[in-house]
């Protein structure tokens, strides 16, 4: 077969995902704070993005004026002239300029006693003198917080023991070493051989450095298991004695409420061992997390709903959230001359095209938010008006195909944002729930709903008529939920509901 050149036309088509499509999709689904972060980050790499002011309000600029002191009484003054002879005047010229005595302007800085040369140097405030360029201080810009220490991580609380406790500068190496294997909960996760051997130290004098350690503030620290942990605080107390070591070594059977089991153990009775119980509730068993915690970040609300005059919901977008970003075409205007080089032309054409196409992408990803916040709100009206029971099923496409948009860009649209509703905050994704079939042919239940109803009828038995997983699909199965027993055992799990046999031996021990 013969090889020949020869041309062909084709036409298809394909998908291109743009630089400027891959940014808008990328900003469509992060937080508002990391779209924050992002938005900082191009204001600091385009000098054509600025931010916009609150209101739309630009700075106050200053005007000069031309009115004489005599025609504007009222105005501050900003710097007063001090000759410069009075800043060398001794006190025997401030008495003589002020016709009083040192000691009744400054009764509580003079001391009759020091000479003139003795005498320390009066220190101007704010209310004698103006110094250029300064604002006087309110009440409002004084930020306490910035004058005040951060607090010491347990690493520093416990290096500062560790040198008052520990002499030999061998022993404090090893302490520092135990202490950089101690976790945020205050235990020891290094091994003792591994830390010697690294140290080219013997066993004993880890463990006796260990020793000390765990002799430091908070008690507990420096534990290694959760026995070990109680037992430093027990002895601290002068409460650890055999029965409650005992105790301490069965702490698996007191996660399943055998009471009487472990009475027989440790040889007590009930009421000894309800006195055990109520120690053992007093003790920390982590006490690394008092230091080192930081604040939690509340979650702010991308969309809030409140309910209007006329019995409908009115959906808008937290401004709050909204990141607000301009294009300075004055400044493109500037440095936009003709003549300039190719690459500096280069440089601020495209710094045009981005900062416009990202003023375009927030302003879209705004409307996109509103529109599918709003849709889920009518899907949803039931749910605000009387409660989760009254949760809809739905689901992606039902929201897409309302608002004529694709599922992909509602998925992206719900993650990680949240609306505030008369209900609470909740994820937008929280309204998405799988359907579950009516036992009378009629709408399916929402799963949501579904889990509420199994809670409480779990919070309403009774101790001595425990409901079993049987038990509540029967009853769901009354009120028209189709649902299987191995559903509902999911549904409970995932609640962190106990079975029944343990709820039953709970509120047996409880009362």
């Amino acid at each position: 077969m013969a090889l020949s050149p020869k041309l062909e036309f084709r036409q298809s088509q394909t998908l291109v995902m743009t630089p400027q499509l891959m940014q808008a999709i990328k900003l469509l689904q992060l937080s508002n704070l990391d779209l924050t972060a992002f938005v900082e980050a191009e204001l600091e790499r385009n000098p054509l993005l600025e931010r916009a002011e609150e209101d739309g309000a630009a700075l106050p600029q200053t005007e000069p004026d031309d009115r004489t002191d005599s025609e504007a009484p009222d105005r501050e003054i900003d710097l007063v002239e001090v000759p410069d002879s009075s800043l060398d005047l001794g006190v025997g010229a401030i008495d003589t300029r002020s016709d009083t005595d040192l000691a009744n302007a400054f009764p509580d800085d003079h001391d009759p006693a020091r000479t003139p040369e003795e005498e320390p140097p009066a220190l101007p405030t704010e209310s004698w003198v103006s110094v250029p360029n300064r604002q006087p201080i309110s009440s409002d810009d004084y930020n306490l917080e910035a004058f005040v220490a951060s607090e010491p991580t347990l690493a520093e609380h416990l290096v500062e023991q560790l040198g008052l406790a520990v002499a030999d500068p061998a022993g404090r190496m090893i302490g520092r070493a135990l202490i950089g294997e101690i976790d945020e909960a205050g235990y020891l996760r290094g091994d003792l051989d591994k830390i010697a051997m690294q140290l080219a130290a013997s066993r004993h004098d880890v463990e006796e450095v260990l020793r000390i350690i765990q002799s430091f503030d908070p008690s507990g620290i420096c534990a290694r298991t959760l026995e070990e942990c109680l037992t430093i605080q027990l002895r601290e107390r002068n409460r650890h004695d055999p029965a409650m070591a005992t105790f301490l070594a069965n702490l698996d059977r007191v996660a399943q409420h055998d009471f009487a089991g472990l009475a027989k153990l440790c040889g007590v009775d009930t009421e000894d061992m309800a006195e055990m119980l109520v120690e053992l509730k007093t003790l920390n068993p982590k006490p690394g997390n008092a230091f080192g915690t930081s604040a939690v970040q509340p979650v702010i609300p991308d969309v809030l709903v409140r309910p209007a005059n006329d019995g409908s919901w009115h959906v808008e977008l937290n401004n709050e959230t909204l990141p607000k970003v301009l294009v300075d075409h004055g400044y493109y205007a500037r440095v936009a001359r003709p003549g300039a080089p190719d690459k500096d032309s280069a440089f601020i054409t495209d710094s045009l095209q981005t900062a416009k196409w990202l003023v375009k992408s927030l302003d879209q990803r705004a409307r996109t938010i509103l529109k599918v916040a709003s849709e889920i709100v009518r899907q949803q009206d039931a749910f605000l008006t009387h409660g989760v029971q009254h949760l809809r099923p739905l689901n992606l496409k039902t929201v897409a195909d309302a608002i004529e948009m694709h599922e992909s860009t509602v998925s992206r649209v719900t993650s990680n944002k949240y609306i505030a509703t008369n209900r609470g905050i909740f994820e937008l994704k929280y309204f998405f729930t799988a359907a579950i079939a009516s036992a009378e042919g009629g709408l399916a239940h929402s799963a949501e709903a579904v889990r509420h109803r199994i809670r409480r009828l779990i919070d309403e038995e009774r101790p001595n008529s425990v409901l079993s997983d049987d038990a509540i699909v029967t009853s769901l199965r009354g009120s028209g939920i189709d649902i299987a027993r191995r559903t509902v055992a999911k549904y409970r799990e995932s609640m962190r509901i106990p079975s029944s046999v343990q709820r039953r031996r709970d509120k047996r021990a409880a009362l």
